[in-house]
C-alpha cells in the first residue's frame, strides 16, 4: 500500500466531509425559512424536500453504478443506506437532539410506508431478479407516497410582512437550498470516492464495500442535516429526513437507475448477489421493524438511540463476518 496515496485520499475525506457539513447546515436553515414562509410543516420539508436532496447522492451513485456496469453496487448502496439512516443515523441524531416528541401522526401513513417499501423490496429481490414492471411500479409508489403526504397534512400560517420582502426572502432562500444542496452531492460524491479508494488501499472486499462504506459515504448527507435539524430544535424535519430518505432509496433509487438501465442497455440485468440476499436484505428488514416499534409513540430519547448504536455496530461485525 502506497503511504502517499492513502494519505492524499485521507485529506480528500476529511476536507469533502466538512464541506459536506458546513454545506447541509445551510441547507437545513434554507429548508426550514422556506417552510415558514409557505406555511409548510417541518416534517413534511424533511420528508420531501430534505429527503429527495439528501438522497441525491445514492440516486446519482446508483445509476452511474448501472451505467459503468457494476449494477450490483445498486442493491447494496440502498438496503446498505437504509440500514445506516436508521441505526447509524438516528441513533445519532436522538443522542444529539436529547428527547423530543414529534407532533406529526407518523404511525398513520409513513411508519407503515417504511415498513411496506422494505417489505416489497424485499418480495421483488427474492428471485435474484428485477423486472421492468417492478422498476415502474417503485417509481409509481414514490410519487404516490409524496402525493399523499403533501396533500394530507395541513400547513402553518405563512410568514406575515410585505410581499417584496417575502418575495425576496423567498427567493434568497430556495437560491441557498439550491447551492447548498449542490455542494452536499459535491462533498457526498468526493466523500465516497475517498472512502472506497481507501477501502480499496485497505484490500477490503467488493460487497463489503457497497454495503458499508459506499452507503455509509452517500447517507452522510442526511447524518448531517438530521443531526443539524436536530440540535436546532426541529427533530420533526429529522425524522421525517430519515423516513422521507428510506422510502426514497427503496423505491425511487431501486426504480429509476434500473428503469433507465432497462431502457437504455440492452439486455440490462440487475446483479443481485447471494451476500446480498443472504445478509443486508433481511437486516434492513430487520432495522424498519426496530424503527416502527421505538417511533410508533412519536417519541424519540437518547437512550433509544444508543440501542441503534448498538444495533448498527451489530450490523458491522455481521457484515464483516460474512464472506461477500
Amino acid at each position: 500500500m502506497s503511504t502517499t496515496s492513502f494519505l492524499l485520499w485521507l485529506f480528500v475525506f476529511i476536507f469533502s466531509m466538512a464541506v459536506l457539513v458546513k454545506s447541509s447546515d445551510y441547507f437545513t436553515d434554507a429548508a426550514q425559512k422556506i417552510g415558514v414562509f409557505l406555511g409548510v410543516p417541518s416534517f413534511i420539508i424533511g420528508v420531501t424536500i430534505v429527503a429527495m436532496g439528501t438522497s441525491l447522492p445514492e440516486l446519482m451513485s446508483s445509476t452511474v453504478a448501472v451505467f459503468e456496469h457494476s449494477s450490483q453496487i445498486v442493491i447494496g448502496n440502498v438496503a446498505g443506506s437504509n440500514i445506516t439512516n436508521i441505526f447509524l443515523i438516528m441513533g445519532i441524531t436522538a443522542i444529539a437532539g436529547k428527547e423530543f416528541t414529534i407532533a406529526h401522526n407518523i404511525s398513520a401513513v409513513d411508519l407503515p410506508m417504511l415498513i411496506g417499501s422494505a417489505l416489497v423490496m424485499t418480495v421483488m429481490v427474492a428471485d435474484g431478479n428485477f423486472m421492468l414492471f417492478e422498476a415502474l411500479l417503485c417509481v409509481a409508489a414514490m410519487v404516490a407516497y409524496m402525493v399523499y403526504t403533501v396533500n394530507t397534512v395541513k400547513g402553518s400560517d405563512p410568514e406575515s410582512g410585505r410581499q417584496e420582502d417575502r418575495g425576496q426572502k423567498i427567493a434568497r432562500a430556495w437560491l441557498i437550498l439550491v447551492l447548498s444542496g449542490a455542494l452536499i452531492y459535491i462533498g457526498a460524491k468526493y466523500t465516497v470516492k475517498s472512502i472506497i479508494r481507501l477501502a480499496e488501499l485497505l484490500s477490503i472486499g467488493e460487497a463489503v464495500i457497497a454495503a458499508s462504506a459506499v452507503a455509509l459515504g452517500t447517507s452522510l448527507p442526511e447524518l448531517a442535516v438530521s443531526v443539524s435539524a436536530a440540535r436546532k430544535g426541529n427533530p420533526e424535519m429529522a425524522v421525517g429526513n430519515v423516513l422521507g430518505s428510506n422510502v426514497f432509496n427503496t423505491f425511487a433509487v431501486m426504480g429509476i437507475p434500473v428503469l433507465l438501465g432497462k431502457v437504455f442497455l440492452p439486455g440490462f440485468r440487475l446483479v443481485i448477489t447471494p451476500f446480498m440476499l443472504k445478509t443486508t436484505i433481511p437486516v434492513m428488514v430487520v432495522a424498519s421493524l426496530v424503527f416502527y416499534f421505538l417511533a410508533s409513540e412519536n417519541k424519540i430519547n437518547s437512550w433509544k438511540g444508543w440501542m441503534l448504536l448498538a444495533c448498527y455496530a451489530v450490523f458491522l461485525g455481521l457484515l464483516f463476518g460474512t464472506s461477500g
